[in-house]
């Protein structure tokens, strides 16, 4: 039966208080905070993490496809699925692809995941999802949205049994975002709402029950998509489900609506908490519905080390004020220091050293068993020439031996805090720190590394590995 083998999430370090942006705009905000990323974040860089969380415990060489989907891919003609494979460090002979467009981007993804699966031309499949949407400043969309990603893999032997599925697809001008703009529109609200959203779902959750011989009264957990959470109670309503136990959290007072990524995070939520024999039903908006049914065979183990949703909700800073929101997203153009413009990066060097750059591959002297980053053809300490194996140092630890916080640099968060970590194989890793609290940082705390941007001009991103302190 094809199934879900494993499950990982993310959700940015930072968070803004909705009450802040009320204040801003003296306006009357909702309840709680969203999840913000970081001004070197975008749906890649969150794809990354995800995706790391997702193969805790998974051999990598073991993936033969992998889906990116969004709505906010930096890239309009290449594609962001090759660039979270690299930085995954999977094999090369596998098929990548994006899907784009919907916010039924991430179950268009599943969908598909699971009829390759069927048809035999792949055993495992990576799905991540990740979006970075915004609302025009002042907007109940700014309040509403949030920023994250996740990640599952579709096999055909798996933990949670995917039962079925359902599809329909309605041509309707409710929310949209064209080329070329930065903020999501939407029609009259009342007409979205009674001809988009609560029409599509009610129709398709009905046909789709009908086709897994079902109601709704057989799911321990329904998981839902809806725009806020008012729509979600209505519709929970609508769908006579008990909000006491059988609706999953859809968290839009910790984290907001995450866009594409939304449904599947709120299902790896409810994944966390599932036990043996439990029933799910996941229902997905966005020019139509899409509905799975699923039946958790076995609790997936909670060896993996993942992270997933709960780990990273508990961990997180608060922006201290509207502004510095303003400028980690970019929202207007605000003067980060008077140096020249940055220099598109070489592509034949990102190119030559992809293993490096992407990857974080470090060499092995075969000799001495001493690692070097960068990689080095010759060892310093025994001297052998090409003796060396290429080692992935992104999922190591360490510890922070010495820092520098830098005033001058530009940056768009200052200051620019320039760091040496000790990871725990024995090799030094130089770089960027982020996600950071200036005042916090101390030699020999606990650091970690995460996947960034470095840079964008042109419109060409450069992406590189920093570290923060651990999560």
């Amino acid at each position: 039966m094809v199934s879900i083998k494993s499950y990982g999430a993310y959700i940015p370090f930072h968070r803004l208080k909705r009450e802040e942006i009320g204040r801003a705009w003296e306006a009357g905000p909702l309840r709680g905070e969203k999840a913000v990323a970081n001004f070197d974040e975008d749906s890649i860089t969150m794809a990354v993490e995800a995706g790391q969380d997702c193969l805790k415990g998974i051999e990598r060489d073991s993936i033969d496809a992998l889906y990116f989907a969004s709505t906010t891919a930096p890239y309009k003609e290449k594609q962001s699925a090759a660039i979270v494979a690299a930085a995954l460090d999977l094999r090369r002979n596998i098929f990548t692809t994006d899907f784009a467009n919907s916010l039924r981007a991430g179950t268009n993804a599943i969908r598909a995941a699971v009829d390759a699966v069927k048809a035999g031309s792949a055993r495992k499949v990576m799905v991540v999802a990740a979006d970075c949407r915004l609302g025009a400043p002042g907007s109940e969309f700014e309040q509403v949205f949030g920023d994250g990603a996740v990640a599952l893999i579709i096999s055909d032997a798996g933990s949670t049994i995917i039962e079925g599925s359902y599809t329909h697809t309605d041509e309707i001008i409710d929310i949209w975002r064209a080329d070329g703009q930065n903020f999501v529109k939407s029609w009259e609200d009342r007409f979205v709402m009674t001809q988009g959203y609560t029409t599509n779902v009610q129709e398709a959750v009905r046909a789709a029950l009908k086709q897994f011989n079902a109601n709704t009264q057989d799911y321990t957990k329904v998981v839902l998509y809806a725009s806020d959470g008012r729509r979600h109670q209505e519709m929970a309503r609508g769908l006579k489900l008990d909000p006491k136990t059988q609706i999953q959290d859809p968290m839009f007072d910790s984290v907001g609506n995450t866009g594409s990524a939304f449904a599947l995070l709120i299902l790896v939520g409810a994944l966390e908490d599932a036990k043996t024999g439990d029933r799910l039903l996941l229902i997905n908006y966005g020019d139509g519905c899409d509905v799975f049914s699923l039946q958790v065979k076995d609790k997936i183990p909670e060896n993996k080390e993942c992270r997933g949703v709960k780990g990273y909700l508990n961990s997180k800073r608060l922006i201290s004020n509207y502004e510095k929101y303003i400028r980690l997203r970019r929202l207007m153009e605000v003067e980060i220091g008077r140096r020249r413009p940055p220099m598109v990066s070489s592509a034949a060097v990102l190119h030559r050293d992809r293993k490096m750059v992407l990857g974080l591959h470090a060499s092995k002297c075969k000799s001495c068993s001493r690692l070097f980053f960068p990689p080095q053809r010759v060892c310093a300490y025994c001297r052998a020439k090409d003796q060396y194996e290429e080692v992935r140092l992104a999922e190591m630890k360490g510890k922070l031996y010495t820092f520098c916080k830098d005033h001058l640099a530009q940056s768009i968060d200052p200051p620019v805090i320039t760091s040496i970590v000790d990871l725990d194989a024995g090799v030094r890793f130089y770089g960027q720190m982020t996600d950071r609290d200036p005042d916090k940082i101390e030699v020999d705390m606990p650091m970690e590394l995460t996947f960034r941007k470095m840079q964008e001009a042109e419109g060409f991103n450069s992406y590189f590995w920093k570290c923060r302190p651990v999560r």
